[in-house]
């Protein structure tokens, strides 16, 4: 229901407090009179011209405030059409909600299971990976003998080689004293 609100003021707050309506509480007495009532269904009690009562002004000395006055209706189709209709409404609603949630956590369960899929296979490759790793490190671990070998192999050719130049520098020197004790 709708009442309107009329207030005093001046100018043009005046115009723009006359369009203010306020929605009225369920339960809003009727503040017309009887004889308000009567003016309303004609002279001869009839509802021909049912609608929103015509103000009438008041006498009283009040600061200019107006009563306010209830608004009338149409009439409204049967309650209880209304609230199954709502209650109907609100259960497809409700029901659309609830399934969109179930879908959301159908959704992640598949996601939570691909993941824990992917995990699994990483974890195998990891236990290869670290598998591949030790049997790497042994196979270094047994040639370790060998490749230590190797390298004194390596020192050692290397010391020939410097005893070969000593070798080959104090053969030429001698050479060139024989060539020398030759020439004389």
């Amino acid at each position: 229901m709708i009442v309107g609100v009329k207030m005093a003021a001046a100018g043009e707050e005046a115009a723009a407090l006359d369009s203010v309506r306020v929605a009225a509480p369920p339960a809003v007495l009727n503040l017309r009179t009887d004889t308000d009532q009567r003016e309303d269904l004609g002279h001869d009690g009839s509802s021909e011209n049912v609608g929103p009562a015509p103000k009438k002004p008041t006498n009283n000395n009040d600061g200019g405030v107006e009563t306010a006055e209830e608004a009338t209706e149409p009439a409204e189709p049967d309650i209880n059409e209304l609230c199954r209709d709502m209650f109907d409404k609100m259960a497809v609603f409700l029901q659309g909600e609830l399934t969109a949630t179930c879908e959301d956590y159908k959704l992640l369960e598949n996601m939570n299971k691909l993941t824990s899929l992917k995990y699994m296979e990483m974890k195998d490759i990891s236990i290869n990976i670290s598998r591949n790793l030790q049997d790497l490190n042994q196979k270094y671990a047994s040639l370790q003998p060998y490749l230590d070998q190797i390298n004194q192999i390596e020192e050692q050719v290397t010391a020939l080689e410097q005893a070969a130049y000593k070798l080959d520098t104090y053969s030429k020197k001698l050479e060139a004293k024989f060539k020398k004790l030759e020439k004389r």
